[in-house]
């Protein structure tokens, strides 16, 4: 499965940052949490409506986006 499914962005939903699942779960609030050392299991028992492959989605996403790759993103 391609995880940048996985992020969405919708204009109506956090002012259109890319978001996860279109949940009100900005990419950038998982990159934070990652970047305060937060792992993955602490992030996902803090907020049980997260899955593993979000938090992944979120990295490919960063990853892409600071390469410069197009992201093939749903609304």
């Amino acid at each position: 499965m391609n995880l940048l499914t996985r992020i969405t962005i919708d204009p109506l939903i956090c002012h259109g940052k890319p978001c996860i699942r279109g949940m009100r779960w900005p990419v950038e609030v998982i990159l934070d949490m990652l970047g305060a050392d937060m792992t993955f299991e602490e992030i996902l028992e803090d907020h049980p409506e997260l899955e593993r492959d979000d938090i992944l989605a979120c990295l490919q996403f960063a990853s892409r986006t600071v390469a410069g790759k197009s992201l093939p993103i749903a609304a």
